[in-house]
């Protein structure tokens, strides 16, 4: 089942600016913080070099730009999440979609690599994997997708058959190609699946009420 939905629909659910759920993706674990900050010290550190070499008359310009990239490790969750979103919220019409799982697997991917000696004293390179799940979903009209999310114990509550719920985003006012899809709902377990949370949940709850007031 596909319901089209007006642009100011797409426009809340996915909103211009970063979620606190969104600002919390981008704050993923300390190693990201870690990161984020050591950009903000070599922000600061170039930004107090290029005052030095510009003299007193560029100090009040200096000290701005020194600010604003001290504070990168407090922004850049807004700044990223926003720009991520701004993607999906150029498609023109956007679909509330139900539709149900069809497979469900899981799958391991490489998050990095790095360098470390075995005991004869050799060079090895060693891989950090995440585990992931896939849930690969559709419908009667032959729409098919996969969403994949990290792989958490809650995940093993998804089965076969069962219905999901999400937004299909597309240029085509007949949905004849589907751009994207958001993050999906499982209803019988409210429980959401994807890699980012683009939707707003609150919002969209909300709606598929309405909805189920005029579709059943």
């Amino acid at each position: 089942m596909l319901i089209p939905l007006k642009k100011e629909a797409l426009n809340d659910m996915i909103p211009a600016i970063a979620t606190g759920t969104q600002y919390t993706f981008y704050w993923a674990n300390i190693s990201t913080f870690l990161k984020n900050l050591f950009i903000s010290l070599i922000g600061v550190l170039i930004f107090w070099l290029i005052g030095s070499i510009l003299g007193k008359g560029a100090d009040g310009v200096s000290l701005i730009f020194r600010v604003i990239a001290g504070l990168y490790w407090l922004w850049s969750p807004i700044y990223w999440a926003s720009v991520r979103n701004s993607k999906y919220r150029k498609y023109n019409y956007t679909g509330f979609w139900r539709g149900r799982v069809l497979d469900v697997y899981i799958s391991e991917e490489v998050i990095n690599e790095s360098s470390a000696l075995d005991k004869l004293g050799k060079a090895i390179v060693v891989e950090n994997l995440q585990k992931k799940i896939n849930v690969e979903i559709g419908d009667k009209s032959g729409f098919r997708a996969t969403i994949t999310s990290p792989l958490k114990r809650i995940h093993k509550v998804i089965n076969r058959g069962q219905a999901v719920e999400g937004l299909l985003l597309s240029n085509d006012p007949d949905f004849m190609r589907i751009s994207q899809i958001t993050d999906i709902y499982i209803p019988s377990h409210k429980l959401w699946i994807g890699e980012y949370p683009y939707v707003r949940r609150d919002i969209f709850l909300d709606l598929r009420k309405e909805l189920a007031k005029i579709y059943g």
